[in-house]
Formats: structure tokens, C-alpha cells, sequence
């Protein structure tokens, strides 16, 4: 509902640079000077100036980025309001789901909060999360879905969306079926020496990495990376002779493989993903959702004496 080359131009000005800028749109350096430049062309306006040292908007390009910011919140809003329209007449909140990520709990925390919205659906929209479209899924909040559920330690993800927590998920290991600790009920670290662990590259996970950090201080445990956004695949891949660290939620996502808690305490939070920008209607679900859970809580507090009140979500905007 508005020239792309706007988007273009905002994400330009909000990395600094071509290159950081293509990175996040997934296309060319090349691509993005183009379309800025054909911006300008179209105008009549120099809206970046370029240097050695990045770029930087001009006032004119400053003044263009404000006004296209209140372009897209409207684009937004009147998209997402035809959608909701579109669907039976009734408006509705879309929620993503794939193999990895299922919209289970979404549906739980409905049930708890759905009275509060009478007049809304709740529609859901299957994607498959692979790893080399997974960033794209994530950054499709706000115009393809309104949330998606899942376990988010990324930094990627966050980069490309908002987080409201709801608990952790266990970090554990993934053992083929015909592999030695098989049966095994839980394991021990010891239980891991001579073994080779596959997981996610450094960098990425911080719950991730201090695994890592945990694991590499043992000299008897080696270690292989593997894809950083797990998709069917990298269970797909995992040998016969490899264990591969996996999460609890994931313990029947592949007939192939046994999950096992391990006798540690890593783990890693799970929530509602949301838009950077979101509508009105995504705000007031979740600070009904807030509001109702810290009513629970602070009951069940007062039935409990000592057992205090569940820690405030986060990034909710204003």
C-alpha cells in the first residue's frame, strides 16, 4: 500500500549502511542502492549522503523516514483491519503455527482471555519454519501474522520482533533410538564423555552458548555445530553415532529420536512473539493477558503466604 522503496530507505538509515541494510532485507547491496537511488531520482530529493564511513540521512531524508513511519502504522492498520474483515465478517487474531513452533499454548492462553474479546476469531496460519526462511517468517509479524509461539533465545529473532515471556522450555538431548543411552531416563554429564553433541553455532543463543561453555570445559565431550534455527532437517541429519541438544517441547518432533533431560539447569524462555510495531488490538491482547495473569498470580499468592508475585512481562508497548 506504499512504495517499497520507502521501506528500503528506513531500514538504510536505521543500519547505517548498504551492506547491514541488505542483510536485513535479504537482497543485494546492489539492490538497495538501487532502489534508494531510484527514490531520490523519483523525488527530486537527496535523502542519504554518502561516505567511506556509512551513510546518514539528509534533512530532507529525515523528514521523509518520519512521515513514512506513520505511512506503514496506517498501511498496517488498514490491512490488518481488511483481514479481519475478509475473514467471515468477524475480525480475528492471527496466529502462526509450524511443526517447531505449534500454536498449542496460544490456544491455552485464549481459553484463559478469550471472553475479554467476544467480537474477535482466532485464525491460524500454518508456515514452515526452515532455517533459510525462518528470518523472513519472524519478520512477517505484523502483516502475515499477529503472533507466533515459541521458544526465543535468538538474537536474530529479537532483532525482528517483540517477546512477551511465559516460562522456559528445558534444554535436553536428543538420542537416536538405536544409540547406547537410549533407555537411559536422564542423563548425567558424565553419561556424555566420549560422545559427540551437535548444536547450534555460537553467537546466536546465549542459553545455547553457555551450554557450549559448560560442555567445552570437558575434554572428554566433543562438539559439532550444526544450523543455529533448527528446522525438520537438522533433526533429519542428526547420525546414528551423534546426540543432538533439542528442547522438552520438541521430544515428538522426529520417530527417529529419544529426548532425555539432562541433570543440569539450562534451559530456555518461551513466549508470545509480536510485531515491532504492533496494531492496537495485539497491545490490548496482551495487557488483558497480563493483567489477567497477575490477578491469578497475586491470588494464588495470597492463598500461598510467601510465594510473591510472578515477575512483570516485558516490552509490552505503550
Amino acid at each position: 500500500m506504499y512504495n517499497s522503496q520507502l521501506k528500503t530507505l528506513v531500514c538504510v538509515a536505521d543500519c547505517g549502511s548498504f551492506t547491514r541494510a541488505a542483510e536485513r532485507l535479504f537482497i543485494s547491496p546492489n539492490a538497495v542502492m538501487k532502489q534508494v537511488n531510484a527514490l531520490e531520482e523519483h523525488l527530486g530529493l537527496v535523502l542519504l549522503e554518502r561516505s567511506r564511513r556509512g551513510v546518514r540521512l539528509t534533512a530532507a531524508g529525515r523528514s521523509i523516514c518520519e512521515d513514512a513511519q506513520r505511512l506503514f502504522d496506517f498501511s498496517r492498520e488498514a490491512v490488518a483491519r481488511a483481514r479481519r474483515r475478509a475473514a467471515d465478517g468477524k475480525p480475528a487474531f492471527r496466529v502462526g503455527a509450524s511443526l517447531l513452533n505449534p500454536c498449542a499454548v496460544f490456544m491455552d492462553l485464549w481459553r484463559e482471555v478469550g471472553d475479554a474479546f467476544p467480537q474477535y476469531a482466532v485464525r491460524i496460519i500454518p508456515f514452515e519454519d526452515t532455517r533459510g526462511g525462518i528470518l523472513a517468517e519472524i519478520g512477517a509479524l505484523g502483516d502475515k501474522f499477529d503472533f507466533l509461539v515459541g521458544a526465543c533465545d535468538s538474537g536474530a529473532w529479537l532483532r525482528r520482533c517483540r517477546f512477551y515471556p511465559l516460562g522456559s522450555y528445558r534444554i535436553c538431548c536428543a538420542v537416536p533410538r538405536g544409540h547406547r543411552l537410549a533407555r537411559t531416563k536422564k542423563l548425567r554429564l558424565e553419561d556424555l564423555y566420549e560422545e559427540c553433541l551437535m548444536m547450534g553455532a555460537r553467537g546466536d543463543s546465549a542459553a545455547v552458548d553457555r551450554v557450549r561453555d559448560a560442555l567445552e570445559r570437558q575434554p572428554r565431550i566433543s562438539i559439532e555445530d550444526t544450523s543455529r534455527f533448527y528446522d525438520i532437517d537438522v533433526f533429519n541429519a542428526c547420525p546414528p553415532d551423534r546426540i543432538l541438544l533439542s528442547l522438552e517441547c520438541w521430544k515428538d518432533v522426529h520417530p527417529a529420536l529419544v529426548t532425555i533431560p539432562v541433570d543440569w539447569d539450562f534451559s530456555v524462555p518461551y513466549g508470545i512473539l509480536y510485531p515491532l510495531e504492533a496494531g492496537a488490538h495485539v497491545r490490548h491482547f496482551l495487557e488483558v493477558l497480563e493483567q489477567r495473569r497477575h490477578r491469578r498470580d497475586r491470588d494464588d499468592a495470597k492463598r500461598r503466604p510467601g510465594s510473591g508475585d510472578r515477575p512483570r512481562a516485558r516490552d509490552i508497548p505503550a
